[in-house]
């Protein structure tokens, strides 16, 4: 049987509807592989990158995995001089989550989130559950009732 991460006990706790896929023990390790284990385009799959702030304030962006993070524009959107991806090694002090198996969903302190626009464009996308091998399936406005988002271009 298949685990429950806490991302999915945060969206069943708030009744907020979801569907989880399993990819553990596939060896899958990026974006695209991922999305082709789970028969999914690779624009419906994001990733959630944690960034800090020339301020040392931290932020959350979460783009498709197959596009780039523009730290100019994700910067500007927050409000900051400037933003750089933070270090892995800092990551799960953080956020409780290793690389490769961070949400936007749970993490130990709420950041300021961003989600790219292209989000919007389809019915559902996918975000990690909260652990490697696990993804969630859920609609922007979903995702939105789950943490707040903000709603932005924040692709390369």
């Amino acid at each position: 049987m298949e685990e429950k991460t806490n991302v999915m006990r945060i969206l069943e706790q708030k009744k907020i509807p979801f569907q989880m896929h399993c990819y553990a023990g596939s060896g899958a390790v990026s974006g695209r592989e991922v999305a082709a284990i789970l028969g999914m385009e690779p624009e419906r799959v994001f990733k959630t990158l944690v960034t800090v702030a020339k301020s040392g304030k931290n932020y959350v962006f979460v783009v498709p995995v197959e596009e780039k993070l523009d730290l100019k524009k994700a910067a500007k959107i927050v409000g900051e001089k400037s933003v750089e991806m933070l270090k892995e090694r800092d990551l799960l002090p953080l956020t409780g989550y290793v690389h490769g198996g961070c949400s936007p969903i749970g993490m130990k302190k709420f950041f300021p989130t961003v989600i790219d626009q292209t989000a919007q464009e389809f019915a559902t996308i996918l975000v990690n559950a909260g652990k490697i091998g696990y993804q969630i399936e859920i609609s922007a406005s979903d995702l939105a009732e789950a943490i707040p988002i903000k709603i932005a271009d924040l692709r390369v």
